[in-house]
């Protein structure tokens, strides 16, 4: 089978369109429960969000803890931009059309390197090594990746399902493999095995209507009891084997959403609403997106009207342990674990992303996150987080794509939320979520909507990147505040990562840095967890030891150090942090 590329190679550097913006700081979030705060600050008209100007690249902006470094507009013969996967110096960018390619390896100047025409709907994006997997479900995408679409119910020049691309050489993708599935591919997720070096699988989540068997055999609409191998109520599993990608093919399609008990296969959600005052939620017959955490041998699956938490230690046959629903939520579209595995956070996509859910006037726990307690294999609700401006009716603004920031002790969140912009956000306390950061442009046009904005925003060795559907790629970073110090974001700035997806997620590791003793301390005197005279005294005796020139002599200092604040957990306020910050004290003695 041979497959066509449409490969553009655009080498010079686009103009990076720098965006002068003044950071506005806004009143810290009440940290009573979420909701109270989020009424709080909807209510709050001083916010600097409310009230920005409109424009496509001339909009008004405000920030706060974050600045803006620069804007590449999306290049020509590409329409909406999606998501977003990262691999060494390079950032991957879905679009409608294909993808684009960006050097990063200088943040503040980005250059675009490659774009590829490949069209297929929104075109969900990781890479793994060398390979690149793209999703395509519209009835439009061709094998050979051409533009000009595919006439007919039936045709054998149809492709809908994940496309595989050798991006060993940045600048010839080459597109390697494309596994056909009966409901095409919305999504995927990435599922690595510590156990199996040889594979790489991904798990394809389709939300259209099956298509028709006489195109891809096997396939079915019926629903269960008419037909018990319908292709409804399932997800694919494909193998990669990473040797011979061209080899990979559906080795399972796990009925996760049966009842584990009768073995009915639409065991879940039936749709409908929760009873007066609730959504009305999708039925459960696909998953919009499932996150794995394979360090864990969790993933998180945000399918339709349920959350549910899956057992993938065999990666062949994921099996589900829990399944929330939620009376809040409309459609449940993505999930993020904490770096512990102790939370895990949903997102609603109410209005399927292209409705304004962030007025004043919109329920504030509706088309923001649900936020669970993992407990025993159990997942258990514990509060909600929304964007805490409110946006005008022109603008699409709904909870979308985000990843976490690697900053030690605290769970933190960078979130995307469409022409809602960017927010940053601590959950460390699932039940009292609360902003520590954001970006917001004012609406494309204020007279007529127009879909765009931040399609998904997350954090890639110390930058912020997000995917801005109109305006292009979009670079941040943040800035110490009140609610993040500088030792903060450099502990977080410590963590490197080779590859990153965001559906794919990593385990942080910090490494033995002196910012990550210095940013437990700082937790501890804002928390109170640490009396003040042992800070100070802490804080002195890392800076004696720093200056220290004899590596036996600065592993002595961080010892003698280490073994103070070992006693001081007894009688601290917050125990663990101190004993976090007594470990990453003895790895630095262990550095020398």
């Amino acid at each position: 089978m041979k497959f066509e590329t449409i490969v553009r190679s655009t080498r010079g550097r686009w103009g990076a369109g720098l965006v002068a913006l003044m950071l506005l700081a806004i009143p810290a979030c009440s940290s009573t429960t979420a909701g109270t705060a989020i009424e709080t600050q909807m209510a709050n008209q001083v916010d600097p969000r409310v009230g920005l100007s409109a424009g496509l690249h001339d909009a008004g902006q405000a920030a706060m803890g974050m600045e803006h470094v620069v804007n590449l507009p999306r290049p020509e013969g590409f329409s909406t931009n999606s998501d977003l996967a990262f691999s060494g110096d390079y950032a991957f960018m879905g679009n409608y059309n294909g993808f684009n390619v960006y050097d990063i390896s200088s943040p503040p100047n980005p250059e675009l390197r490659v774009s590829v025409i490949c069209p297929g709907n929104q075109g969900d994006l990781s890479v793994y090594g060398n390979l690149l997997f793209h999703s395509v479900q519209a009835t439009s995408g061709r094998l050979d990746c051409g533009t000009e679409g595919v006439s007919g119910e039936v045709s054998p020049e149809r492709f809908r399902g994940v496309r595989i691309f050798d991006i060993s050489d940045i600048d010839n993708p080459m597109q390697v493999a494309a596994v056909q599935t009966c409901r095409g591919s919305h999504t995927h997720s990435l599922v690595s095995n510590p156990q199996d070096d040889d594979n790489v699988y991904v798990y394809v989540s389709g939300t259209s209507g099956p298509r028709p068997a006489a195109e891809l055999p096997g396939c079915s609409d019926l629903p269960p009891d008419e037909d018990p191998n319908t292709s409804l109520f399932r997800i694919e599993v494909i193998q990669v084997p990473l040797a011979a990608p061209q080899n990979a093919r559906i080795v399972s399609e796990p009925r996760v959403f049966a009842d584990p008990q009768t073995g009915e296969i639409a065991g879940l959600w039936e749709g409908g609403d929760h009873g007066p005052g609730t959504q009305r939620t999708s039925a459960t017959r696909a998953c919009h997106d499932i996150t794995s955490y394979p360090d864990l041998g969790l993933a998180g699956g945000a399918c339709s009207g349920n959350g549910i938490l899956l057992d993938i230690s065999n990666p062949v046959n994921p099996v589900r342990l829990d399944e929330v629903a939620d009376p809040n939520f409309a459609y449940w579209h993505s999930a993020t674990f904490n770096n512990e595995g102790t939370t895990v956070l949903f997102t609603d996509e109410w209005g399927g992303g292209g409705a304004p859910r962030c007025q004043a006037t919109d329920p504030p726990n509706w088309g923001g996150n649900s936020i669970y307690r993992l407990v025993n294999g159990e997942m258990q609700h514990a509060g909600y987080y929304k964007l805490p401006a409110p946006q005008t009716e022109w603008e699409n603004c709904v909870a979308h794509n985000g990843s976490l920031v690697p900053v030690p002790g605290r769970d933190i969140k960078v979130q995307a939320w469409y022409q809602g912009g960017i927010s940053v956000f601590d959950f460390t306390d699932p039940a009292n979520p609360y902003e520590i950061a954001f970006f917001d442009r004012g609406p494309i046009s204020d007279t007529e909507r127009e879909g765009g904005g931040f399609w998904s925003a997350y954090w890639y060795n110390g930058h912020i990147y997000g995917s801005e559907m109109a305006r292009g790629l979009d670079v941040f970073h943040l800035t110490p505040t009140e609610h993040l110090s500088s030792n903060e974001l450099a502990a977080a700035r410590a963590v490197r990562m080779d590859q990153f997806n965001a559906q794919h997620q990593p385990r942080f590791e910090w490494p033995a840095n002196i910012s990550v003793s210095r940013a437990y301390l700082d937790q501890l005197e804002r928390n109170g967890g640490l009396a003040r005279d042992r800070i100070a005294n802490a804080r002195a005796e890392l800076d004696r030891a720093e200056q220290l020139s004899a590596p036996a002599q600065r592993r002595d200092a961080f010892t003698q150090l280490a073994a103070q604040l070992e006693a001081d957990v007894q009688t601290a306020g917050d125990a663990e942090r101190v004993r976090d910050l007594a470990e990453s004290v003895r790895r630095l003695a262990a550095e020398g």
